[in-house]
């Protein structure tokens, strides 16, 4: 399983001089992310590969976390991020985006843009209600149950609340391009989360 952790910093779109298309690409800084720690079926009960991301001041961490980086030969990172799967690296080793090339097929995970607390509209695509004729009932829900029989509101009806803020996973992205100098990968299309978002990117294996 190849894998990295990178930051989000925005979308830009790339001219084809010869061509003249036009693709939109989102800019990802990812790594350098040193191997922290190599789990095995024997020890853990499954493969993973701990990769860190982000260096911060020691003061920033906590004694056990300091442990257990520079156990691995790492310095103070801030995230820390495991990835399933058969993997040759071994501890101490370092990942950078020279792990993919353009055109590979990957998929990124990462936390949703937060919405707030929204209506059924905007969080379930209802209708809307006629706007017209003295009507009260535009951007309300509607119905949720019958009066009598059960007498209740059955679990996971579609209603208002929160939207957003959870993890996403977008699959069937492709590697556009990579700058091993500044640890940039250039992704065709959108990805989850907000700029300066932590987003995890891995190798479609499907």
């Amino acid at each position: 399983m190849k894998g990295i952790v990178g930051k989000k910093l925005g979308m830009t779109q790339l001219f084809d001089p010869e061509s003249g298309v036009v693709t939109s690409v989102t800019v990802i800084q990812a790594g350098p992310c040193p191997v922290v720690q190599v789990k095995t079926p024997g020890t853990d009960g499954y493969e993973a590969v701990q990769l860190a991301f982000e260096p911060v001041a020691d003061r920033k961490l906590s004694k056990g976390e300091l442990g257990h980086l520079r156990g691995a030969g790492a310095s103070a990172h801030r995230h820390l991020v495991e990835f399933r799967g058969p993997s040759e690296l071994s501890t101490g080793d370092t990942v950078t985006v020279e792990i993919f090339q353009p055109g590979d097929k990957i998929k990124v995970a990462g936390i949703g843009i937060g919405k707030g607390f929204q209506g059924t509209i905007k969080r379930h695509n209802f209708a809307s209600g006629p706007k017209s004729h003295g009507s009260h009932n535009i951007r309300k829900p509607g119905s949720i149950g019958a009066s009598a029989y059960p007498s209740r509101v059955f679990k996971g009806m579609k209603m208002p609340g929160r939207m957003g803020g959870k993890r996403a996973t977008q699959v069937g992205l492709t590697v556009h391009g990579i700058d091993p100098v500044q640890n940039v990968i250039m992704v065709r299309g959108a990805v989850p989360g907000p700029k300066n978002g932590i987003v995890e990117i891995r190798e479609e294996t499907r």
